[in-house]
């Protein structure tokens, strides 16, 4: 059995089967990052399309459509970036995760989980000054 390129060891391979209920507890938490990642990178796709086109039906000028187009296209494009980056995080984690675990080195690390709840929170607050400026 391999993990990461290395062969597994008898004993590592037999301390995997004794954690088998943390190996899966990590791509739980793995499975989540993805569903987070792939929220986020749906949702600035829908507000690029969706302002792309709601700019287009108000806006005759060119360079006013420009203008109109260009805020939206680029929170957007930086969501879809940020839901990419979400993804190869999650990844990232996993992989050191589980050889931590295989190790039997593992430590808790809430620097990540961090991170995503100050980014979500953000995209809320966001959110919420659009949303009063627009009423």
């Amino acid at each position: 059995m391999y993990f990461l390129g290395h062969k597994l060891s008898e004993e590592k391979k037999q301390a995997r089967a004794r954690n088998r209920r943390v190996h899966m507890a990590n791509e739980r938490t793995f499975l989540a990052w993805i569903r987070t990642s792939i929220g986020i990178m749906a949702f600035g796709f829908i507000i690029t399309k969706f302002f792309t086109a709601s700019a287009f039906s108000r806006i005759t000028d060119a360079q006013a459509t420009l203008d109109g187009i260009s805020d939206y296209a680029c929170l957007g494009i930086f969501l879809v970036f940020l839901g990419a980056a979400a993804g190869f995080l999650a990844v990232y984690r996993y992989l050191v995760t589980e050889k931590q675990i295989i190790e039997g080195t593992w430590r808790p690390s809430i620097a990540s989980d961090v991170m995503v709840a100050i980014l979500l929170g953000s995209i809320g607050i966001l959110l919420v000054i659009y949303l009063i400026r627009t009423l």
